[in-house]
């Protein structure tokens, strides 16, 4: 699972940063030393997303949760948490039900500029909510006579305000309510000591969209293609042989050294910025190869650097 620079975006080229604001703007304010402070996240998102799944983690994670709060008594609930000894990271939910989505931009920035704020917003794709929906036999919370796909798409609309400020954008098609609660736990969880900023790689087939959840997308088809090469068709980049063939070309090894020198130079200002969370998606034709083979290799790299990063293949053959 979707923590965001500017507005969001579509990301056509080949190295683009997603349009995610970071979580801390530089005109926060900062309590002085011995005044209580804490963080909070605006959990919001499309209905059938898995918002109460993701609410119900963020609780397990210690985060004092309130669901559907008016949206104009955020800024108050915000100083309470700021100067809560007891209260110091908070989760918000809010749904399409609310009446003053169109200023949920400005009551954001309201908000921090008492503390730490960032927005997530959940997302799936129209086919996948309207599975939920029939799953679940639940209404559509904006479901009057129309179809449920209907509601679906007047939602998204409803919500773009949130959306397009949002600083993870975080797309549950693929998850279940299990994988949704470890990203989760992956990205939001602390221990004493450990460093803040988690990294995910990403492969993706760009015949499959960009990811939306994506910040720094990378278009690796410039690489020879081993889908060509008739024994690594059935296979993919985490295979030894597939692996060895994509990074045995120079121009594999220069791109990894100037990528990585680059990601070396953007993580620590992403940190002072207060930025949690930073998706790198390497994206080739058909992500089963090139990308995969990238993406474990950028991990890794990035964990010998002494960050927390993990690896997923959205588009490789499961």
């Amino acid at each position: 699972m979707a923590k965001r620079p500017a507005k969001p975006a579509e990301k056509t080229s080949a190295v683009k940063v997603s349009p995610a604001k970071a979580v801390t703007p530089a005109n926060s304010v900062v309590p002085p030393p011995g005044v209580a402070h804490g963080e909070l996240v605006v959990l919001t998102g499309l209905s059938g997303a898995g918002k109460l799944s993701a609410l119900k983690t963020f609780e397990d994670l210690g985060f004092y949760a309130v669901d559907n709060l008016p949206l104009e008594l955020i800024p108050q609930f915000a100083d309470l948490v700021r100067g809560s000894n007891e209260i110091t990271r908070a989760v918000l939910g809010v749904d399409v039900r609310e009446g003053l989505i169109d200023k949920f931009p400005l009551i954001l920035q309201q908000v921090r500029n008492v503390l730490p704020t960032s927005v997530v917003y959940l997302e799936a794709s129209d086919d996948i909510l309207v599975r939920r929906y029939s799953e679940t036999r639940r209404p559509h919370p904006l479901r009057r006579d129309e179809l449920v796909s209907e509601s679906i798409a007047a939602e998204r609309k409803r919500m773009e305000p949130i959306r397009n400020v949002a600083d993870v954008l975080l797309d549950t098609s693929r998850f279940n309510v299990h994988e949704l609660r470890a990203h989760i736990n992956a990205q939001f969880s602390r221990k004493q000591g450990e460093q803040t900023l988690l990294l995910s790689t990403m492969s993706f087939g760009f015949k499959n969209g960009v990811p939306p959840e994506a910040d720094l997308v990378f278009d690796v088809r410039f690489l020879p293609n081993p889908h060509f090469i008739p024994e690594f068709r059935p296979l993919t980049g985490r295979d030894a042989e597939v692996a060895a063939y994509v990074m045995g070309f120079p121009q594999t090894k220069e791109f990894l050294d100037r990528t990585t020198d680059m990601l070396k130079f953007l993580l620590p200002h992403y940190v002072a910025e207060g930025k949690s969370y930073l998706t790198i998606a390497f994206g080739c034709t058909g992500g089963q190869h090139r990308s995969v083979a990238l993406a474990e290799e950028m991990k890794k790299r990035l964990t010998e650097a002494g960050y927390r990063a993990k690896v997923s293949h959205r588009d490789m053959p499961r």
